[in-house]
């Protein structure tokens, strides 16, 4: 009776053990697979990026271009990622006809458009109506060994042979000398666009910051964080007057320009990273005449 009891007992112990082990097991399948997963997603596409312009002997080695103001894309041959490499939920429409050739380029809608891009291209929840005002502005071919000048040959190629209104690569351009460099920055800029682009026509892509490409501004941009708020006066009573902001260099000062009024009701949250515009600094290091541009886009 006993010994009947104890086989009785262990099989139920064996039984458990095994759907234990069962359920431990697909927990390390769930926990494999969700690690695996979220991995890849934050897998930062290997991208170059720019310096800040500095004059050039001889500028027809350049190639030229407007700086746009949009939302940084990697387009890896199957779908579109930001420069961080989280996914860009975009329309199936949108990519229709794209080649698998991996492209660098810019989600832009047009100038002085860039809070209704971000808000367009962060939605997770696809809306279609805002994506047909977009387009993708190649700039670049990663993967392609050529020179840059080469690179431009490929591009024109790629979008000469694809079906798709919003895949675009934007003008390159050469100049002659730097009257007329300046006298393009200065028409874009009026016409709110941001600035320029020299890329070497020599250059092969290089991942990482690299000095053959330069971005060229009227204006000088930096980012601070906020720290705080100072009430506003007269008209903007019971609203946002400056923002109290901290450099990384540990450098404080207020911004009390460059707010439409629904920015002043609802001002950057304490802590939040904004970029704002300046022309020179004091000589205690201080931004000079800065102006608030934007939160920062953390993308």
């Amino acid at each position: 009776m006993i010994k009947a009891i104890n086989q009785t007992w262990m099989l139920i112990m064996l039984k458990f053990k095994a759907k234990a082990l069962c359920t431990i097991f697909l927990l390390f399948l769930i926990v494999h697979f969700q690690v695996k997963a979220h991995t890849a997603v934050q897998l930062k596409p290997a991208i170059q990026h720019a310096t800040i312009y500095k004059a050039v002997d001889d500028i027809s080695q350049y190639w030229v271009s407007e700086k746009l103001d949009g939302i940084r894309g990697y387009w890896n041959g199957k779908q579109l990622l930001t420069r961080q490499g989280n996914i860009i939920h975009s329309p199936k429409w949108f990519t229709q006809n794209w080649p698998t050739n991996v492209m660098d380029g810019e989600l832009w809608i047009a100038r002085d458009q860039f809070q209704p891009t971000l808000s367009c291209v962060r939605k997770i929840k696809i809306d279609d109506n805002c994506w047909r005002e977009v387009h993708f502005m190649i700039f670049d071919l990663p993967e392609h060994n050529g020179t840059f000048t080469e690179r431009i040959k490929a591009m024109k190629e790629l979008i000469g042979k694809t079906i798709s209104a919003h895949l675009i690569m934007i003008k390159q351009f050469k100049l002659k000398n730097t009257n007329q460099l300046d006298n393009i920055l200065s028409n874009i800029t009026e016409n709110q666009g941001e600035g320029l682009m020299l890329h070497r026509d020599s250059a092969y892509y290089h991942v990482g910051r690299t000095v053959n490409i330069m971005k060229l501004k009227m204006h000088q941009d930096a980012e601070a964080t906020v720290i705080g708020y100072i009430g506003g006066k007269g008209k903007y009573q019971g609203m946002l007057g400056s923002l109290k902001v901290k450099t990384a260099t540990g450098i404080t000062f207020n911004i009390g320009s460059g707010f439409s009024d629904d920015e002043r009701a609802n001002p950057p949250a304490i802590g939040s990273i904004i970029t704002y515009k300046y022309n020179g600094k004091t000589q205690a290091d201080i931004p000079r005449f800065a102006r608030f541009y934007r939160i920062r886009n953390s993308e």
